[in-house]
């Protein structure tokens, strides 16, 4: 089954406008293989200065535009909310949904979740689900568990059929920051279980859905990690804000699985 490779960069809090053009100079340089698709995430405010410069560099085919968050409402009251309009016009097209910091820190439930990613489909963005368990969790043998519940809510809201439309991105929390990165043969065991838990839905989907790995990948591990058959690419942290490094990752990706 052929499904597409990615490697997706989440600045964070970070990131400049110096940064953007030093990126995209880079990216610029990159072989990518077949079927490899680069996605970038900075913050709100540099959205469209991504935007112009990929123009600038001829790259808006090659470097995809992702936000960090999205509101679940479409118009509103909502002080310092961004909707799925706003991201379009800003030339996005994927958006990051649920990432551990999100539930962690604003408290966003599954189920809000979902709704995030149900408004993201019907505006035509990509969503980025991102599940993953504590180091506590994992310890303790809860692992699946706990990522079938975070999968679940976005079954019973969009329907298993339009996962064939979204992105997973499996981040081990106590790897996310951390500098720990799950072995090459931990992680292909999770994403082997997420695409498993799928196929109880539909197979032929699950085959299709990219999984991402997103737990300290660098230019030093990525080879492995991508090397393994059901993890179609990356989502990028601390690395992804060094260009050098990150032009590495990309490179790395094996593009058709």
């Amino acid at each position: 089954m052929k499904r597409q490779s990615i490697i997706a960069a989440n600045w964070k809090m970070n990131g400049s406008l110096s940064l953007i053009s030093e990126m995209v100079s880079g990216l610029n340089q990159v072989q990518l293989a077949d079927n490899v698709n680069v996605v970038v995430c900075p913050s709100f405010p540099f959205l469209t200065a991504f935007t112009y410069a990929a123009q600038d560099e001829n790259l808006q085919s090659r470097i995809q535009l992702g936000a960090q968050n999205v509101s679940e409402h479409q118009s509103g009251a909502y002080t310092g909310e961004v909707s799925t309009q706003m991201l379009k016009e800003s030339g996005v097209n994927y958006v990051i949904i649920g990432h551990s910091e999100r539930r962690s820190y604003y408290n966003e439930t599954s189920t809000l979740v979902a709704q995030k990613v149900a408004v993201a489909l019907e505006a035509d963005l990509t969503p980025i689900i991102c599940i993953g368990e504590s180091e506590s969790e994992r310890e303790s043998g809860q692992t699946n568990q706990v990522l079938s519940a975070q999968l679940q809510p976005v079954i019973d809201e969009i329907g298993i059929e339009k996962f064939l439309d979204v992105v997973i991105a499996y981040e081990p929390v106590w790897a996310i920051g951390t500098g720990k990165t799950a072995s090459p043969e931990m992680a292909q065991e999770t994403h082997q279980f997420i695409r498993e838990f799928l196929a109880m839905k539909q197979t032929d989907v699950a085959n299709k859905v990219p999984l991402l790995y997103g737990g300290s990948m660098n230019a030093a591990n990525c080879e492995q990690l991508l090397a393994q058959a059901d993890i179609d690419g990356g989502l990028i942290g601390g690395a992804s804000l060094k260009v050098d490094e990150f032009k590495v990752i990309c490179s790395t990706a094996k593009g058709y699985q």
